[in-house]
């Protein structure tokens, strides 16, 4: 029988390799920046390479890369480039998002098309990429960034649901296919995060009315969600896998 290795409590990320798309910015910034300081060297990746590059200088050992992960072949090929100048890949963030809302009946096919291809095919296209990378390597972490709006229905999102509550059910699968070969494939679900987007969405009172329905009174801070993403990429979340790790002070629990 295996002898499980002692779990490390520091939740320590020294030695690996991580990609974080939407990481210019935002939840992926805060993400990024927070795996920096736990000892990874990351790549920073979005389609803002500018953005990116003055992120990454502020990390050692820290690289930018431009990716749009709405297209196959540019999102390979970062892919390639990142894991060709930073060694391997052993973790990977898929955060890049948008969200295009209205009322059901007047969104846009185009809306509705762009954001199912930003955040639940753009998930897929990355995640294949880097999984074919891990299963050769024999193991790694992928994180998928899904939402509250993965799990509950909410007014004017149906797009920005239906793409959330996609990538829940496409990560269950990767967990299920890849778990074999040493890969973890877990999705976090926040509420509300109060970046720059977030606070000039929400700071009106719809979103006080919001903050109501929420136990704990109050909206998520970007390192919340980095902090989950640290647990979840670190060696003491390796028996958590297919999981959707909600972080929205119990908004979903009504």
């Amino acid at each position: 029988m295996s002898v499980a290795k002692p779990i490390d409590l520091d939740f320590s990320l020294e030695g690996k390799v991580a990609l974080v798309t939407g990481a210019a910015s935002g939840i992926g910034a805060a993400i990024a920046t927070s795996f920096a300081r736990k000892g990874a060297k990351v790549g920073f990746l979005d389609r803002n390479l500018a953005a990116a590059k003055a992120l990454a200088e502020t990390c050692e050992g820290a690289k930018a890369f431009e990716c749009d992960v709405t297209d196959p072949v540019a999102a390979g090929l970062a892919v390639s480039a990142a894991e060709q100048a930073m060694g391997r890949i052993d973790i990977l963030v898929n955060c890049a998002g948008i969200a295009r809302l209205g009322p059901a009946e007047e969104l846009s096919i185009a809306d509705f098309r762009q954001t199912l291809d930003v955040n639940l095919t753009g998930t897929f296209v990355m995640a294949q990429a880097v999984a074919r990378i891990m299963i050769a390597n024999g193991g790694g972490r992928i994180i998928n960034i899904a939402s509250q709006a993965g799990s509950v229905a909410i007014d004017a999102h149906v797009a920005y649901c239906a793409s959330k509550f996609g990538v829940i059910g496409l990560t269950k699968v990767q967990a299920l296919e890849w778990g074999r070969h040493g890969i973890t494939v877990n999705t976090i679900s926040p509420t509300v995060v109060l970046t720059d987007l977030g606070r000039a969405a929400w700071d009106n009172p719809k979103g006080e009315a919001l903050k109501k329905e929420i136990p704990t009174g109050r909206f998520a801070e970007p390192e919340e969600i980095a902090a989950a993403a640290v647990f979840l990429a670190s060696d003491a979340s390796a028996m958590i896998n297919g999981a959707d790790l909600v972080v929205d002070g119990g908004y979903t629990i009504h």
